[in-house]
């Protein structure tokens, strides 16, 4: 299996200053990546990775995840492109169906079947990749030979058919999943689980089997692609404690008693223990599900770099090769 990598979802910015030093502290703590949520009432994504790009050294940028809904396509593309180049070819774009309707509603634009997103999301996986495939507008042919203007394209050719950066797609249900599948180079599996008979953003925590199942799906669609895919979820809690137990049930009551304390311990969605207990859960779940990718939430950015330090640091003397071996 691959190495690991982690890296952290941004919330709030706080001023260019502010921003940069955060920036440059999730750097060094080891983080590989920083992405943005695609949410209203969050900043808007691309200026954000544009910034935290400037402010660091190697840091990768991305996005998890669009709601491709609020994109054309045409336009989306331009601003894929315009952010891989400002960030030096460290962009990654991910891609989803959107599932909140009331940010829908808010933005006048209209809530569509499950399936009628899906299908939205694939179709504008198909333009992407044909609009960073093609050399350039011919309408523009004249500008570019008056003023030599060069062609408006991404610095990356590896996802979208190689012909762009690298594509995140994740979810839970089966069409997206299986459109992930097809087309990502990092499949997320999402730790959320929609709520039935609840209102459309209604999720609880999603568990253990359920996570087993669900990668079992995902694998399938994928077929030979599977091995060369990088797995991918995005924790939603961390807490350090002494306590699992009572940790657990706290967390459980936080979250509405939708899923049993005794679930949340053996999920892989959740990190709950000291921080040698939260690495070894990082390595079980690297094991059983194959996450090599952890996301975790800005609020969790400290604790969560000292679980990578702890993954990454040798112990004994173990070279990280042999740290790295499944558990026995």
């Amino acid at each position: 299996m691959g190495e690991f990598r982690f890296s952290v979802n941004v919330f709030t910015v706080e001023g260019p200053d502010a921003f940069a030093a955060w920036c440059r502290q999730v750097e060094a703590a080891g983080f590989d990546a920083l992405y943005t949520a695609d949410h209203l009432g969050v900043p808007a994504p691309f200026p954000v990775l544009v910034a935290a790009a400037q402010a660091t050294e190697r840091l990768r940028v991305g996005t998890l995840v669009l709601n491709t809904a609020f994109w054309n396509p045409a336009l989306l593309a331009r601003e894929i492109a315009t952010t891989d180049l400002l960030t030096g070819g460290r962009l990654e774009v991910g891609l989803g169906a959107g599932h909140m309707k009331w940010e829908f509603d808010t933005a006048g634009i209209e809530w569509e079947r499950f399936d009628e997103r899906a299908d939205r999301l694939e179709d504008a996986l198909r333009q992407l990749q044909c609009a960073f495939a093609e050399p350039a507008f011919p309408e523009q042919a004249g500008l570019r030979e008056a003023f030599g203007v060069p062609v408006l394209a991404p610095v990356q050719r590896h996802g979208f058919g190689g012909h762009g950066p690298p594509l995140i797609v994740g979810g839970t249900g089966d069409r997206v999943l299986s459109i992930a599948a097809a087309h990502a180079d990092v499949v997320s599996v999402a730790g959320a689980v929609r709520l039935r008979g609840r209102p459309p953003g209604s999720f609880r925590i999603g568990t253990a089997a359920e996570a087993d199942e669900r990668v079992a799906f995902a694998r399938a669609q994928a077929g030979d692609r599977a091995d060369r895919i990088e797995w991918h979820t995005l924790l939603q809690a961390v807490v350090e404690t002494d306590d699992p137990d009572a940790a657990a049930a706290a967390l459980a009551a936080r979250f509405g008693g939708t899923v049993a304390a005794a679930d949340l311990l053996d999920s892989p969605f959740v990190l709950i223990g000291t921080v040698d207990e939260m690495a070894e859960q990082l390595l079980r779940s690297r094991d059983r599900f194959g996450f090599t990718h952890f996301t975790v939430h800005a609020p969790y950015r400290e604790v969560f770099g000292a679980v990578i330090a702890r993954v990454q640091a040798p112990e004994d003397g173990r070279s990280r090769e042999a740290r790295d071996r499944p558990l026995r």
